[in-house]
């Protein structure tokens, strides 16, 4: 797959942590989201053999260009009309976060308030979200 349509969901992929962009990515409709996936799931399971014990976050995601293959296809005339199968080089990097270093997330017991657009389902997902976080506590 050639970088330039790897390379949009590979930013939508940094801006997350791991674990969720492995759980968001296949819902991107892009097709160039599965090779990537598994270059994450990879580097997660390198992390793990090398004994991480903290969060992991992406320290840079590299859509590199890898070798271009020259096809043709034929046209009027007995012409030929090349072009070129890009492939590409995807390389992820991580970097731990150490567990003292994280930030403390607060967590209100308070209902969300109501934005324009919301439906109760979805203020239902974050009332058993906030729920879900406390009982982890």
């Amino acid at each position: 797959m050639s970088p330039k349509k790897i390379r949009p969901v590979a930013r939508v992929a940094a801006s997350m942590t791991p674990e969720k962009a492995v759980e968001t990515l296949p819902y991107l409709h892009k097709r160039s989201a599965e090779p990537l996936v598994k270059a994450i799931k990879t580097a997660m399971a390198n992390a793990k053999d090398l004994g991480v014990q903290g969060d992991l976050v992406f320290k840079e995601i590299q859509i590199g260009e890898g070798p271009m293959l020259k096809r043709g296809r034929p046209v009027s005339r007995g012409a030929w009309h090349s072009y070129k199968r890009r492939m590409s080089h995807i390389r992820v990097v991580l970097e731990e976060v150490p567990v003292s270093k994280k930030r403390k997330k607060r967590v209100s017991t308070k209902e969300p308030a109501k934005a324009s657009g919301q439906s109760k389902k979805a203020i239902g997902k974050l009332k058993s979200k906030l729920t879900r976080k406390e009982k982890k506590k």
